[in-house]
C-alpha cells in the first residue's frame, strides 16, 4: 500500500536582507506569519502596521530542508505540494524539479532514489504578475494591483474589506508519497439518485510504474460492493445502492452521509486506496421564463428554494492559519444565524477539504465561484493553461461533497466588461469571457455533470439583456450603499440577490485591540486606515444622516449607530425580499465574515464576535418572519414604496417551514408615547413554503410620525412572539420620548424593563468584558415590557456596569 511521509517538521526560511541569516518556518504557512513569530515585523493587523510590512510581498524568499531518502520497499517515491503560493522553483541539490505558478493547484514531482537538499525558491507575485502583464498587454480592474495577471487569492493585493498583504510560502501540507505497481491518480466520483436509489459512478486514474500488472477496483458504499478491471490507466466502476437516505439543506431535513471507499488492486494484492464521504440529492437551477422575467431558482431533491444566504470571504488574510475547529466554528456561527446558502466568493481561494466537511455536516448549500473578481483578465498563455488546469483539478477534488450545488464563473466581470468603461479601454482585447462562456461551463460539463453553472453573478442569463437586471437571473444591488438610501431596497423585486450590504465597524473590543493606545473617533488614523471602502466613512456618514440626528464628536454613539444602520439596512432588503418569495428566490448578503480586524459589511468581525447584524439575520433568516410592508394598487403584487394613491399598508407572513402557518395576528396603532389608539386581530393562514398577505385595516394605519404599528403573532418554535413594527418617519423625524428603563441581573445575563418605548436597545457585552458576549442584537421594547439578555463570558456581573454598555435610539435634541 502507499505509504506517506509528511514534511511538516525541519523547514528553514532564508530571510532575503544579505546577511544570509535563516528562520525557523512553519509547513504549512507563509513568510509573513514566520516572520511575525520570530519578532521581525509587527503585526500588520494593528495599528497601521500594514504599511510597515509592504516590503515582505515584493522579495523573493527561499524555504530549504532536507529530504530523505525513500525506501528500498517501494519502486516509486513522489514528492507532493498541495499547495505553493505562488511563482516557485523547485530544486533538490541544486538540480531542478520543476517550476510553479498556480496558488490554486497542487504539484506533484518524481524524485525516486533521490535525497539532498530540498529548496524551493519563491519569487515576488509581483514580479511574477508585472512580467505577465507586460506580456500579454495591460487590462482594466477594480483596484491597481495587478492580481488579474497571476493565479493568486486576489484579495492578498488588497480589497475594499482588506489589507494588501501579497503573500509567498507552501500553505498547504507537503509530503513524500511512496508507492508501488501502481497509484490512484484521480478519482472523479458522479454520484446522483434514480428512483429512489443512491447511484456512485467511479471514474477512476492510474498511475503504473514501468509493470504491466493486471488491475481491479473495488469499491463499497451502504453495503453495496462493486469491482471493475482497469484497461490501461483507467477504469469506471458503478454502483446502486437502494432506499438511500436523502441529504437535505438544514431546515428541510437530514444530512446523512455515507463513506465510498476505493481499493486498487494487483491480483488480490491491495495496492492503493481512496476514501470520502458523500450524500445523495439532486440539485437542479430553475431558470426559466415567466411572467416576471427569468427565475434564478435552486431546486433540491425537488423543493424549490429560497435560498438564505451570506457570501465567504477568506477568514484570514494568512489562509494558512485557518484551521479545521476555526471552519467549523464559522460555519456553525453561521447555520445557528439560519443560514443555509454559503457563497464562496470568487477573489478568495477553493476552501479546504474542512470548509467544505463541515458544509456537508452542517447542511449549508455551497455556491462556488471559479477564482476571478472583479477585473479583466487575460485568456492567453501562460494563464490560460493554469485556468484550465486548475479547474478541472478542483472540480474534480470537490465533487464528493453534497453541500457544492452551484459553479460560478465569476464575480461581477460580466457586469464590469458592460458598465466599468472596460470595452473601450480593452480595444478588442481578451478579458474573460472565453472562460466563463466557454471553458469552465466545458470542465464543469464534462467533469461534474450533476450540477448547474452560471456565467457569473451577476448574470441574467444573455448579452441581449443587461448582466445586472433585477429581472433577470442573479443581481447585486450596490447603488443603495454606493449612492442611495436603503428604503430604496423597497423599489424593485430581484429575482435573485446575489450582492447587497451595509457597512459597519466591529465590534468595540476588537476595535480596541487592533488600534492599541488610539483615541478612538470615527475620523482617527486608525480607524481611518481599518476602512477600505472609497469614501467608507462617507457612505456611513451620509446613511446615517438620512435617518438620524448624529451628535458631533461622540464615539460611542456612532458607533451604535452605525451598527444600528446596517441592521436596519440588511433588514429592509431582505424582508421585502422575502416577502415576494417565489419572485424573489433568494438573498445572499455581502459578507458573513472578516479576514481581518476593519469596518465592513461583515456580520461576524475578524476577531470573530458577532455584530448586531449577525444576531438580525437570525430573525431574518428564520422560518417563520413577519414583516409590515407597502403595496401599490389593489392586488398588492408589485413591490415598492409607491407614490400616490392606491398604497396600502400590508403584513406578509412568511412560512418557510414545512408545515401551515395557522395564527391570529394582534395589530396595535401605537403612539410613541405608549398609547394604543386601534387595535384589530385578523386571521392568517401561510401554507408551507409560501407567503401569506393581511391588509392593515385603514384604521391602524399610522398617521403621522408620532404613531407607529405594531404587528405580533405567535411563534410555534418559539418562547417570544414574532414581532413587525412599522414606522413612517425617520427617527431623526420621531417625537421619541426618553426612554427609561430599569436594569437587574438574571442568572447568566442581564433583565431589561422598559418603562416607556424604547427603540432598538441594544447590549454591548463586550464593553463589559473583552471576552463578553450577548446573545441577541437589538429589541424595540413596549411601555411595561422585559427582555433578559443572555451574556456569556462576564467575569464580574454588575447591574450599573451593564447600563453603561446599553444603547438605545433616543430623541433628536431640539432647537
Amino acid at each position: 500500500m502507499r505509504q506517506v511521509t509528511p514534511l511538516t517538521d525541519g523547514w528553514i526560511l532564508h530571510h532575503p536582507d544579505g546577511t544570509g541569516r535563516a528562520l525557523a518556518a512553519s509547513v504549512p504557512g507563509c513568510v509573513h506569519t514566520d516572520l511575525l513569530a520570530a519578532g521581525l515585523i509587527p503585526d500588520p493587523f494593528l495599528g497601521r502596521n500594514e504599511t510597515e510590512v509592504a516590503w515582505v510581498g515584493r522579495r523573493a524568499w527561499t524555504y530549504e530542508r532536507d529530504l530523505p531518502a525513500g525506501g528500498p520497499a517501494h519502486e516509486r517515491t513522489d514528492l507532493v505540494f498541495d499547495g505553493l503560493d505562488t511563482v516557485a522553483e523547485i530544486q533538490l541539490d541544486g538540480r531542478p524539479l520543476g517550476r510553479v505558478r498556480n496558488m490554486h493547484r497542487s504539484y506533484r514531482f518524481d524524485v525516486t532514489g533521490l535525497s539532498g537538499r530540498l529548496t524551493v525558491r519563491f519569487a515576488s507575485a509581483y514580479d511574477e504578475a508585472e512580467a505577465v502583464r507586460a506580456a500579454v498587454g495591460d487590462r482594466p480592474g477594480a483596484y491597481a494591483e495587478p492580481y488579474q495577471y497571476v493565479r493568486k487569492m486576489a484579495c492578498s493585493f488588497g480589497w475594499d474589506w482588506g489589507p494588501t498583504l501579497v503573500t509567498a510560502g507552501i500553505w498547504r501540507p507537503v509530503r513524500l508519497e511512496h508507492w508501488s505497481t501502481a497509484r490512484i491518480a484521480r478519482v472523479r466520483p458522479l454520484v446522483t439518485v434514480e428512483d429512489g436509489a443512491g447511484v456512485v459512478e467511479l471514474a477512476v486514474d492510474v498511475e503504473r510504474t514501468e509493470g504491466g500488472a493486471p488491475l481491479d477496483v473495488e469499491a463499497s458504499v451502504g453495503g453495496v460492493r462493486a469491482r471493475a478491471r482497469i484497461e490501461g490507466t483507467a477504469g469506471t466502476v458503478r454502483l446502486r445502492v437502494p432506499d438511500v437516505r436523502l441529504w437535505w439543506p438544514r431546515g428541510y431535513g437530514e444530512q446523512p452521509l455515507y463513506d465510498v471507499e476505493l481499493t486498487l488492486l494487483a491480483g488480490e494484492e491491495a495496492v492503493d486506496s481512496w476514501r470520502r464521504g458523500t450524500g445523495f440529492r439532486t440539485v437542479e437551477l430553475d431558470t426559466s421564463a415567466d411572467a416576471h422575467g427569468t427565475g434564478f431558482t435552486l431546486v433540491v431533491n425537488g423543493e424549490r428554494l429560497f435560498a438564505r444566504g451570506v457570501n465567504w470571504i477568506p477568514d484570514d488574510a494568512f489562509p494558512s492559519r485557518i484551521t479545521r475547529d476555526r471552519y467549523r466554528r464559522r460555519l456553525e456561527q453561521a447555520a445557528a444565524a439560519g443560514v443555509d446558502l454559503v457563497r464562496v466568493w470568487g477573489g478568495g481561494i477553493y476552501e479546504s477539504e474542512d470548509f467544505y466537511d463541515a458544509c456537508d455536516e452542517l447542511g449549508l448549500l455551497v455556491w462556488q465561484d471559479f477564482p476571478f473578481a472583479c477585473a479583466a483578465y487575460p485568456e492567453e498563455q501562460p494563464l490560460r493553461g493554469e485556468v484550465e488546469a486548475e479547474a478541472r483539478e478542483n472540480v474534480v477534488r470537490l465533487m464528493p461533497h453534497p453541500s457544492l450545488v452551484l459553479w460560478n464563473g465569476n464575480n461581477e466581470n460580466l457586469w464590469g466588461f458592460k458598465d466599468w468603461d472596460w470595452e473601450p479601454a480593452l480595444a478588442g482585447d481578451s478579458w474573460g469571457e472565453g472562460y466563463y462562456l466557454g471553458l469552465l461551463p466545458r470542465v464543469v460539463a464534462e467533469s461534474d455533470p450533476t450540477r448547474p453553472y452560471t456565467a457569473g453573478s451577476p448574470w441574467s442569463g444573455s448579452w441581449l439583456r443587461h448582466p445586472n437586471d433585477p429581472a433577470h437571473g442573479t443581481h447585486h444591488s450596490w447603488e443603495v450603499w454606493n449612492r442611495r438610501d436603503y428604503a430604496d431596497y423597497h423599489l424593485d423585486v430581484p429575482r435573485f440577490v446575489a450582492e447587497f450590504g451595509w457597512q459597519a465597524p466591529p465590534a468595540y473590543a476588537t476595535l480596541r485591540r487592533a488600534l492599541p493606545g488610539e483615541e478612538l473617533a470615527a475620523d482617527s488614523p486608525g480607524v481611518l486606515h481599518h476602512q477600505k471602502a472609497a469614501d467608507g466613512n462617507g457612505k456611513l456618514e451620509r446613511g446615517l444622516t438620512r435617518h438620524f440626528a448624529v451628535p458631533e464628536g461622540d464615539f460611542d454613539r456612532w458607533h451604535y449607530l452605525t451598527q444600528l444602520n446596517q441592521v436596519r439596512a440588511v433588514a429592509a432588503g431582505i424582508e421585502h425580499w422575502r416577502s415576494h418569495w417565489p419572485v424573489c428566490a433568494g438573498t445572499v448578503v455581502w459578507q458573513l465574515n472578516d479576514c481581518w480586524p476593519v469596518t465592513s459589511w461583515s456580520a461576524i468581525d475578524g476577531d470573530g464576535r458577532e455584530k448586531p447584524l449577525y444576531h438580525e439575520l437570525r430573525r431574518l433568516y428564520a422560518d417563520r418572519l413577519l414583516t409590515v410592508r407597502t403595496d401599490r394598487g389593489s392586488d398588492g403584487d408589485a413591490g415598492g414604496d409607491g407614490v400616490g394613491g392606491g398604497r396600502r399598508l400590508v403584513v406578509a407572513a412568511v412560512n418557510q417551514a414545512a408545515d401551515q402557518w395557522r395564527t391570529v395576528l394582534r395589530l396595535r396603532r401605537m403612539a410613541v408615547d405608549g398609547r394604543v389608539l386601534a387595535e384589530a386581530e385578523p386571521e392568517c393562514a401561510a401554507d408551507p413554503r409560501t407567503v401569506a398577505l393581511v391588509e392593515v385595516p385603514a384604521e391602524l394605519v399610522p398617521a403621522g410620525p408620532g404613531e407607529f404599528l405594531v404587528a405580533d403573532a405567535p411563534d410555534p418554535a418559539g418562547s417570544e412572539p414574532l414581532r413587525a413594527l412599522h414606522f413612517p418617519a425617520a427617527d431623526r423625524d420621531i417625537p421619541y420620548p426618553r426612554p427609561e428603563f430599569g436594569v437587574a441581573l438574571a442568572p447568566e445575563g442581564v433583565t431589561v424593563t422598559a418603562r416607556t418605548l424604547v427603540r432598538d436597545l441594544l447590549l454591548q457585552a463586550d464593553r463589559l468584558d473583552p471576552g463578553a458576549a450577548a446573545d441577541r442584537g437589538p429589541v424595540t421594547l413596549l411601555p411595561g415590557e422585559r427582555v433578559t439578555i443572555g451574556v456569556r463570558g462576564w467575569r464580574t456581573p454588575d447591574p450599573e456596569a451593564a447600563r453603561t454598555a446599553l444603547y438605545c435610539v433616543e430623541p433628536a435634541r431640539r432647537r
